[in-house]
């Protein structure tokens, strides 16, 4: 059996010997199928952290003594770290190689998780996330750089559908392992078990893992370049996850804003005049790049944004367990699950226009279905409205992230795997704070008039605000002792407001879910697919 290694991106087919100096792969050394297997044990864990502690910080709350806002920083400084890194950190595998990358990425982040799990004081987790953020940041560009050197043209689609599959399924599915872990074990165990994962994916990665090189691979460092983006991005994401707490009426939300696209603007500038940039601006004269970081983005937008007000919805109108929500949200990981491999297929036969707009079409028929929702609907009707926008979702990770990578040279694999990471974290903060600004606004112009039109006690304008800001979750503030027939009420008034509000913003997520149909049109296969390192055995 032969095997081959192809690290030249200059022209397709061509057979170069590796830059690092190792012979070609053999054995499971460099498999293909089998280097897939190892990087979804880290990405696994990258994705599932995003929303599995959701679950947990109810629990961490209490027994570490921690106030909501703490709590929010559980959540924020992953992301923060993630979203701010995810670039750079692609850059630092395409100078020192993924494979190394990764292996860091990966012991970082389990050793985090860990530290976390024995953390006595909300600080130390706080401090320990962005940790996991940095680790994290680390590992999933390198995981996307792997495998585009690994796996040849014909086979890249189906190895990238089922990469796609595992952060879609680690996504939806870890309010569900995160509910049995806290209800059964304890919040510690939601860190915990990233540990012995992190171990598998560290021994599978020094035995299977090659390292590959292009041959035009960056040799310095743009230090400024990452300092201006890198601060552009801590601005932009910041001011997305203070707009809710601030108003996106504050000055302090539109100053940062504003410094980010300063930032931007001066990062841009300079990258036309180093000599080796951060990020090559000709990347983006690829028009079916650029409108892959631009579809990633208003997928992310419509898909964590809406999901965002759909476990209120369940947890809270409907009074589910976090475990009985997570079950309900099934049919749309088993979607995912099943949708992206057959995604991937398809792309790899017709291309990925058509794929890519009739997945966001069936995602903006499927927000659209969410906005319908009402307090008695039931679980086989909301199971086709999740079911429909899991297999709506399922294309378009795989074939934006086949776009954005394979438009780009080989040599700046981990950028283009840094920038759709990047796209799809900053389009799920976007999406949860403009969603969420949308809710908010739709909750505070109906709540009054419902009240009185239910023939509620009056309410002080600062109680009206607090009752306001339950109701945005799906609560409904009945204060202690009050009789049966007022409860009622209230209830009423408040799940209705909340379902208003929530329809909304379905709506407004359906309404990007169809601009993005457009620029699905946009796309194409990737121009440099075809030189992605193939090993004969695949």
């Amino acid at each position: 059996m032969t095997s081959q290694i192809t690290v030249d991106a200059s022209g397709p087919d061509r057979p170069s010997s590796d830059p690092s100096g190792q012979k070609p792969a053999k054995g499971l050394r460099g498999h293909p199928w089998a280097t897939l297997i190892t990087v979804a044990f880290g990405v696994m864990m990258v994705a599932l952290d995003g929303t599995i502690v959701t679950i947990a910080n109810p629990a961490i709350g209490k027994d570490l003594g921690a106030s909501w806002s703490e709590l929010q920083w559980i959540t924020n400084a992953y992301f923060l770290a993630l979203a701010v890194s995810l670039i750079t950190a692609g850059k630092l595998g395409d100078r020192f190689g993924h494979r190394q990358t990764f292996l860091i990425g990966v012991a970082g982040f389990a050793a985090s998780s860990g530290a976390i799990g024995f953390s006595d004081s909300i600080t130390v987790a706080i401090v320990f996330r962005v940790f996991q953020g940095l680790f994290g940041a680390l590992l999933m560009p390198a995981a996307l750089g792997l495998l585009r050197a690994t796996f040849p043209a014909e086979k890249l689609n189906m190895a990238i559908g089922i990469w796609g599959m595992v952060i879609g399924a680690s996504t939806a599915g870890g309010p569900i392992l995160g509910g049995v872990l806290v209800e059964h074990v304890n919040w510690q165990s939601v860190f915990f078990i990233n540990v012995p994962v992190g171990v598998l994916a560290l021994v599978f990665g020094a035995l299977i893992l090659l390292d590959h090189r292009a041959e035009k691979a960056p040799r310095s460092f743009d230090i400024l370049g990452i300092v201006l983006l890198s601060a552009s991005m801590f601005c932009l994401v910041w001011a997305l996850i203070k707009a809710p707490e601030w108003g996106w009426g504050d000055g302090k939300t539109w100053l940062f804003i504003a410094v980010s696209v300063v930032g931007f603007a001066l990062f841009a500038f300079w990258e036309t005049k180093v000599r080796e940039p951060l990020i090559p601006l000709t990347m983006f004269r690829s028009v079916a790049l650029s409108a892959g970081v631009v579809l990633m983005m208003l997928m992310a937008i419509a898909f964590m944004g809406g999901l965002f007000f759909v476990t209120f919805y369940l947890q809270n109108v409907h009074g589910m367990s976090p475990v009985d929500a997570g079950l309900h949200l099934l049919p749309l990981t088993a979607m995912i699950i099943v949708g992206s491999p057959a995604a991937g297929a398809l792309i790899t036969k017709i291309g990925p226009q058509v794929p890519l707009a009739g997945g966001m079409a069936l995602t903006a028929v499927a927000m659209y279905g969410i906005s319908t929702l009402e307090t008695d609907t039931g679980s086989v009707l909301m199971s086709v409205w999740f079911a429909l926008l899991g297999l709506g979702l399922a294309p378009v990770m795989v074939g934006a992230t086949e776009v954005i990578v394979g438009n780009a040279p080989l040599e700046l694999s981990g950028v283009a795997g840094g920038l759709q990471q990047a796209a799809m974290q900053i389009g799920g903060s976007l999406g949860t704070a403009v969603l969420g600004a949308v809710m908010a606004s739709k909750v505070d112009s109906d709540l009054a008039d419902n009240w009185a039109k239910a023939d509620l006690p009056p309410v002080e304008p600062s109680q009206l605000d607090q009752v306001a800001q339950a109701v945005q979750q799906g609560i409904a503030p009945v204060p202690e002792g009050t009789p049966a027939p007022v409860a009622a009420k209230i209830t009423g008034v408040a799940y209705d407001t909340f379902l208003s509000g929530m329809s909304l913003a379905a709506l407004v997520a359906a309404g990007v879910a169809v601009v993005a149909v457009f620029v699905a049109f946009l796309t194409k296969r990737g121009a440099h697919a075809e030189a992605g390192a193939g090993v004969g055995h695949v």
